[in-house]
């Protein structure tokens, strides 16, 4: 039994691949799953989201969110990754790393957060200490859970102050936010 490594000389990448695998569109591979996320494009361009945690962003940036980085996994940091090919990874990161720190005028940027909820967090410490009061929009009227929810680490190390929606309208009372803000001072 021959130990040397097999190569592949008679045969290009296009052989071996499954067909249509780099060309074939969602719509084409999948026309369910397509149509949902059609629905969800038309819902998210014909109504107003106010759900704190969801954000709608610009076609370009879901073309780079979409883009072939999501086939990567690039752990550590730029130059120091523990797996091969990540050079463009690399030149990505570092491109938003320098912008962070030219838009925040600091000598140092991370731009690796794990979620939404620990980005929250890290916010959160860079700007409160436990014990200090905080504003948020409560859970029940579409805040987030982060916002100081009695469930989640800034309800149980913040003064959280809650506010709602008006149960009619079920629009922000801003007279309310600003009352809230004026009685309890809020540090963020």
């Amino acid at each position: 039994m021959s130990t040397q490594p097999t190569t592949l000389t008679s045969q290009t990448l296009s052989d071996v691949q499954p067909d249509g695998f780099f060309t074939r569109s969602l719509a084409d591979a999948d026309p369910a799953i397509f149509a949902g996320i059609e629905h969800e494009l038309d819902r998210e361009q014909t109504q107003i989201e106010l759900i704190a945690s969801e954000n709608i962003v610009s076609k370009a940036v879901l073309e780079a969110q979409g883009s072939v980085f999501t086939n990567k996994y690039a752990e550590g940091y730029p130059g120091k990754r523990y797996y091969q090919g990540c050079a463009p990874s690399d030149e990505v990161e570092t491109l938003a790393i320098e912008r962070a720190k030219q838009i925040f005028g600091c000598g140092f940027a991370n731009v690796q957060p794990h979620s939404g909820a620990q980005a929250n967090g890290a916010v959160m410490l860079a700007l409160v200490k436990p014990g200090d009061t905080i504003l948020g929009m409560s859970l029940d009227a579409g805040g987030h859970l982060t916002h100081g929810a009695k469930p989640a680490q800034s309800g149980k190390w913040f003064n959280a102050i809650q506010y709602g929606v008006d149960a009619t309208t079920h629009l922000i009372d801003y007279d309310q936010v600003e009352a809230l803000a004026v009685e309890h001072q809020p540090k963020l």
